[in-house]
Parts: C-alpha cells; sequence; structure tokens
C-alpha cells in the first residue's frame, strides 16, 4: 500500500435538505509521482460532490478532498445512519485501490399531505367519501383517522381506522357518513364535516368536506298530503254532522197498515244439479266445441303464443336497424323474484333503484368490435368483507349476447361487473346504483393510460348494485 487515507469527521450529521462537508486527506506513502482518482460510493454518493475529482502527490506529500454531501428533503433521504465511502484510485498503481468510509446520520422530518376524493358527496341514508393520506416525509407514519361535524349532525365509520405509511407512499382510508335524522320531506341540506388525520403529539390535520343529504320526497308532495288529509278530516266531520235520514214510502206504509192477512207465498224451487254423467253425455254443440278449446288445429285451441323473449342482442339489432353506422350498447338485469328487466339502451337505466337484488346481467353491442365482461359477487366464505369473480371473462361479437352471473335460485348476488369493448381498445362508461345508496359517479375505461375496463360496483360483501347504466 503506497497511500495513507483518513476522514475527518469519520461520522458526520445532516438535515434533508441541508449540507454537511467531509474532508478526506491522504499522502503519498510511494517512491513515485502518482496522481490520484475520486470517486463517491454507497447509498449518499448521488447526494455526494467530491472536489477536486484528481490530485497529483509526491512522494511523502499530503493532499485533501472535500466531500460535499446534500440530502433532498424527499422521502427518498430516510432517516437514520447512511454509511457511505471514497473510491481512490491511482494512476501508477491502479490495482492499489482503497475505498475508506464514513457515517453520516439523515435526521428525520415529517410531512403528511390528505386530501378528501370527492370533497362533496351526495345521499339519502349516506355517503361514501374516500381519504387520500400521502406520507412526503422520511420515517414510517402512524396515525389515526376520525370525524367531526358541528352539531354532532353525522356518524362515522372509518375502514380502516389506524393506518401506517411508509415515507413516500400513500394510503386510502374508507369513510361511511350517516345522517343521524332522515329528511323525509323538503329540500337537500348541506351538513359540513371534518376527517381528521391524528398523530401523537402533532395538532390533527383535518381535511373538510361537505355531505348533501337528499329528502326522501319532494316538499310539494308534502303540501299535497297535507291538504288531502285536511278534505279526508273535513268530509267526514260534515258527514257524521249531517247524514241524512232516508226513509221510503213503502216503509212507512206498511208500519201504518200492520201486520199482512195474507199467506206467506211459497219460495221458488231450487233446480237440482245436473250429474257430471248426465253432463258428459250431452252431445257437443259447437259452443261446447269452443269452450273445449278444439277449434284450432293440433289441439291448441285460442291459447295464444307465447312471444318471443327480447334480450340485449335482439334491441341491440333493432336499434342499429334504426340508427346504422354508431356505436350502441343495450342491456338488462335479471333480478331476484321479478326475473329479467326490459332491455334498455345507451344510458337508459336496467334494474330496480332503491330495491331488489341482481344476480345477473345480459349485455351486446352493435359497431363496437365485440364486448367482454366479468362478475363480481357476494363470497359469504370471505375474510376481508369483500367478494370475488364469479366466473371468467365472458366474450361476444356485436349483435350476439354476453351473459354473466347466474339466474338460479340462490345464485349469489352481485356486487360490480367488469366491462370492455374491442378487446379494451374502445371506451365504455357506466355508473351504478348502490343498495342503501345513492348513483356512484360516471367512470369510464382509459386505454390509452393502461386501464382496458371499466368496474362497475363496489368489492364490498355489503354494498350490492341494484341498477347500472351503460354507454359506448
Amino acid at each position: 500500500m503506497s497511500l495513507w487515507t483518513s476522514l475527518e469527521p469519520a461520522s458526520a450529521t445532516v438535515d434533508p435538505g441541508g449540507v454537511t462537508t467531509v474532508r478526506l486527506r491522504l499522502r503519498n506513502t510511494g517512491d513515485v509521482v502518482d496522481e490520484y482518482h475520486f470517486e463517491a460510493v454507497g447509498s449518499l454518493a448521488p447526494w455526494t460532490v467530491v472536489e477536486p475529482r484528481t490530485v497529483r502527490l509526491y512522494p511523502g506529500t499530503t493532499g485533501s478532498v472535500d466531500l460535499t454531501i446534500a440530502p433532498p428533503r424527499t422521502p427518498d433521504a430516510t432517516a437514520g445512519p447512511h454509511p457511505y465511502g471514497v473510491r481512490v484510485t491511482p494512476t501508477e498503481h491502479p490495482e492499489a485501490t482503497t475505498v475508506p468510509e464514513g457515517n453520516v446520520t439523515v435526521t428525520p422530518f415529517t410531512e403528511v399531505r390528505a386530501e378528501l376524493v370527492p370533497v362533496t358527496v351526495k345521499g339519502r341514508l349516506r355517503g361514501r367519501p374516500k381519504l387520500a393520506v400521502d406520507n412526503l416525509g422520511n420515517t414510517r407514519l402512524t396515525a389515526s383517522v376520525s370525524g367531526s361535524d358541528n352539531g354532532d349532525q353525522l356518524s362515522y365509520e372509518i375502514r380502516p381506522a389506524n393506518v401506517q405509511i411508509e415515507p413516500g407512499r400513500a394510503a386510502f382510508v374508507n369513510a361511511v357518513l350517516k345522517p343521524r335524522r332522515i329528511i323525509w320531506f323538503g329540500a337537500k341540506e348541506d351538513r359540513p364535516y371534518a376527517l381528521s388525520v391524528q398523530r401523537s403529539g402533532v395538532t390533527p390535520l383535518k381535511v373538510e368536506g361537505t355531505y348533501v343529504q337528499r329528502g326522501f320526497l319532494p316538499r310539494w308532495l308534502a303540501t299535497c298530503l297535507g291538504l288531502f288529509m285536511a278534505l279526508a278530516i273535513t268530509f267526514v266531520m260534515l258527514w257524521i254532522a249531517y247524514k241524512p235520514q232516508v226513509r221510503t214510502a213503502a216503509t212507512e206504509k206498511m208500519q201504518g197498515a200492520g201486520a199482512s192477512t195474507l199467506a206467506p207465498s211459497a219460495p221458488p224451487s231450487l233446480e237440482a244439479p245436473k250429474s257430471p254423467d248426465a253432463t258428459a253425455s250431452a252431445p257437443a254443440g259447437p259452443a261446447s266445441a269452443d269452450a273445449k278449446g278444439g277449434g284450432g288445429s293440433g289441439g291448441g285451441g285460442n291459447k295464444k303464443a307465447k312471444p318471443p323473449e327480447t334480450t340485449a342482442a335482439t334491441a341491440v339489432q333493432k336499434l342499429a336497424a334504426q340508427d346504422p353506422g354508431r356505436r350502441h350498447i343495450c342491456y338488462r338485469a335479471f333480478v331476484t323474484g321479478d326475473g329479467w328487466t326490459d332491455a334498455v339502451c345507451d344510458g337508459q337505466t336496467a334494474g330496480t333503484p332503491g330495491e331488489g337484488t341482481i344476480t345477473s346481467v345480459n349485455i351486446a353491442v352493435a359497431d363496437a368490435k365485440g364486448v367482454n365482461t366479468r362478475a363480481y359477487v357476494y363470497d359469504p366464505a370471505s375474510t376481508n368483507g369483500e367478494g370475488n369473480y364469479f366466473d371468467p371473462w365472458s366474450t361476444a361479437e356485436d349483435g350476439i349476447d354476453t351473459y354473466v352471473g347466474s339466474t338460479k335460485k340462490d345464485a349469489p348476488h352481485m356486487l360490480g361487473f367488469a366491462v370492455s369493448v374491442d378487446k379494451g381498445a374502445g371506451n365504455v362508461c357506466q355508473t351504478t346504483y348502490i343498495h342503501d345508496g345513492d348513483w356512484l359517479g360516471l367512470e369510464c375505461d382509459a386505454p390509452d393510460a393502461g386501464l382496458p375496463f371499466t368496474y362497475a360496483g363496489t368489492h364490498d360483501n355489503n354494498e350490492w348494485i341494484q341498477a347500472f347504466r351503460l354507454t359506448v
């Protein structure tokens, strides 16, 4: 070894976004003039500058270089000790390369950002916002999430209520807002609220949003019902007060004459019912033939043939014939207890919003280069509160029916379904109505962004779909 090195200091501390300087001293202990090249190595190398990059030393002389270390104030500069080194390569004797090592401790910092998605939610019985929590610091974030509002008008279900987020990562917290008072009649009311991210020993980070509570029935209907009840009560009171006393003249004469001397007349005799044998032996005339349904050929009688079922494919074929050259999508839903709903097309509502359970969906498209769909259903054996996919993807060409889910008696209710057109290269949009909820926002696939399908519904076992709308 023809080189002596020393780092001063060997250990240092630096704040993210700050700078620290370490000096490397070296002495040429050989007997020839040599030139040394320096290169920072280790986790801090991207943030380390060595000046100068080369030093030329005569035998027995000493030189130095400065290492400027400046970690950024980002999650990449994680808190804690970071070993580092400087590779020193002699020009005359490259095989004698040496790496003096030191240690720099990066101090911790915390930075948290939270955002409600969406800021405003609407519903009659509940709202479902999501809170996105980003850890922009360089240490693990541990926090709890809670909800509050003025007047205690809402109750909150937070899932999960506690989060642990690594530096540079984000977590999504699902919240369910439930009003404590139901609005039966009247206009909607805005209920401001806040979700708080609480860390130990730090002021909570509050994110404000608005829950728009809708009334079940419009105000004008309450007015009409009130007027109707008032009229009904008025009518009953008038009827009781002025009930007419109706008596016929014949009744008055009978009361005056007393009992009649005429013998009571015998009641008319009743005709005995005919025996089944006599009815069967009677010759069948034209009327009998009609009653038995024997007038038609093949024993069918006058029974009407059942009309053919209108599926999504027959509906889209008819629509394509009326409006050729444009893309169309038709669909219908199988509702437990009611069977298949009527086929609808291009953004119309299929299903029964606010009631019923969908277990199967029928879809067909025109001029969309085919359709692919897959059902996501209730899972009674779930351990995480979510369902599972019922069956593989179902595919159909233009004008052909595709079915997902099941119409059997004990079929699981559908939590949602995925759908795409043109093998994921086209565009399809959807919105769904969730049990005990409201219409979810319009969502579309994004083939250009790597999302080749759109998902209608949720993954929650307790939130099945009751209606949906599709467009292409």
